[in-house]
């Protein structure tokens, strides 16, 4: 979640609605998909609601998701 929100709001503002899905590998050494998104909280301009989302390739409805909010000027 951290790297997720590095590049704070300034820098995720002009690219908010986005998301992207990626493979990769879990720190026990498990094939995981990692899922990011980024939209607005409540409306356009406002505070970024990120979300992360990591699972299994075959068990969607088995990971684990993370929510965190940037306020809208922060960072």
């Amino acid at each position: 979640m951290a790297q997720a929100c590095d590049l704070g709001w300034h820098a995720l503002a002009p690219c908010t609605p986005w998301g992207d899905t990626f493979e990769g590998f879990s720190p026990m050494g498990r094939a995981v998909c990692f899922e990011r998104n980024y939209m607005w909280e409540t409306e356009a301009g406002g505070d970024i609601r990120v979300e992360i989302h990591v699972y299994e390739p075959r068990a969607f409805e088995s990971g684990v998701r993370l929510v965190a909010r940037l306020a809208k000027g922060a960072s």
